[in-house]
């Protein structure tokens, strides 16, 4: 996993060469969106408790055969186990809004976790829907005009789109 930076510098470096324009003026619009992002990943770490529940309780009440007796979130145990994966998940999704790249939500989360989920008889899609729940939640909170930096932020919950909806396609 590397910052936007030392990407830069590294990509400039492997191939002999100064950064150029075009790449300083990338990093100066990674800085000036900073604030933003901080806002962001500070919305949704704060309400992250909230935002799991919520999509839990959502997914139960749209799926309750997960939590009926054979399900495949019956007993208290195994129901704690999803809400855990669950703020996994939305942890390294705060991650890569926050780093503007989606590599450590790849590498450090999602590579390997459907064949996981396939091998503990875990259903993807019921997952998948999972995250989609908490998308929609963390982009209502990150999406409050109050207390934020000015600006718009359409790109930015469009990025934070992404990385959700490559979460559930990952465990789907």
């Amino acid at each position: 996993m590397l910052d936007a930076f030392t990407k830069v510098v590294a990509q400039a470096d492997a191939q002999g060469r100064l950064v150029d324009n075009s790449q300083i003026d990338a990093l100066m619009a990674v800085v000036k969106e900073g604030a933003k992002r901080t806002d962001v990943v500070n919305r949704i770490t704060s309400n992250a408790s909230t935002i799991v529940t919520n999509a839990a309780r959502a997914l139960f009440e749209d799926q309750p055969q997960l939590i009926a007796p054979g399900g495949n979130a019956y007993t208290n145990r195994r129901v704690s186990a999803c809400m855990r994966d669950m703020d996994i998940i939305l942890r390294y999704v705060t991650y890569a809004v926050f780093l503007g790249d989606a590599s450590v939500l790849d590498d450090r989360c999602l590579n390997g976790l459907r064949e996981t989920y396939l091998a503990l008889g875990v259903p993807g899609s019921s997952m998948g829907t999972s995250i989609l729940k908490m998308k929609d939640a963390a982009i209502a909170i990150a999406n409050d005009r109050n207390n934020i930096q000015p600006g718009d932020c359409s790109s930015l919950m469009a990025e934070l789109s992404g990385y959700f909806d490559r979460a559930a396609a990952a465990v789907s």
